[in-house]
């Protein structure tokens, strides 16, 4: 009778320990990989160049751009009776910004936007023939304290009304420094606003004042 007993005990633990072992016999190799193949998915979308995590980098990236690319432009101004470059005829933002390069800085990297795709710049040399990342209201001066003196490319060089389309808000160029999640304006006082693709205010064209794009 001890014996059965001892034997049906056996009996027991072996079936637990059999139970157990089933338990952790771990994933398969096809359960891995779909594991690793979903971590990666998830990855990408959250950190990839059109994701709203790493944009909303780049842009705090950019905003630093343009206050530095300000330094140079308020310098320029208070050698020119406080009027920010002004080129005849010119027809692109790199036209018109040429001026501050490399007198008033030679820092060329500030001229491209860490979140648009755009090619780096060699230092210190002039705009022309390149292409930089920013639209410039050109015709304005250092005493417009609330007026846009400079942007992330805009889908066109129209004035906006509030409500209309400043940046892409499909990810798709023009105006995509930032994917589809709007971008960055630079006031004439030096300030930065990051707004959405649809601008929340005007954005006029005062007189003797034309928006240019790279």
């Amino acid at each position: 009778m001890k014996r059965q007993r001892q034997s049906r005990r056996c009996q027991a633990e072996e079936f637990r320990n059999g139970r157990f072992a089933l338990r952790t016999q771990g994933f398969s190799l096809i359960e891995l990989l779909i594991v690793v193949a979903l971590l990666l998915v998830m990855t990408t979308l959250y950190w990839g160049f059109g994701s709203r995590s790493n944009q909303s980098t780049q842009q705090k990236a950019c905003q630093k751009n343009l206050q530095k690319l300000f330094i140079a432009l308020e310098i320029y101004a208070n050698d020119h009776a406080r009027q920010f470059p002004v080129v005849a005829n010119a027809r692109t933002s790199e036209e018109a910004l040429d001026p501050l390069v490399p007198r008033y800085t030679a820092d060329t990297a500030t001229f491209i936007c860490p979140g648009s795709k755009d090619s780096e710049l060699p230092a210190g040399e002039s705009l022309l023939k390149r292409k930089i990342s920013y639209a410039f209201y050109m015709g304005r001066r250092s005493s417009d304290a609330t007026e846009v003196l400079m942007t992330d490319k805009q889908v066109d060089t129209k004035a906006k009304s509030a409500g209309q389309n400043v940046f892409s808000t499909t990810g798709s160029p023009p105006g995509n420094n930032h994917h589809k999640y709007g971008g960055n304006l630079l006031f004439c006082d030096g300030h930065v606003e990051l707004i959405p693709a649809q601008s929340p205010f005007s954005l006029a064209l005062t007189q003797g004042v034309v928006l240019l794009n790279p």
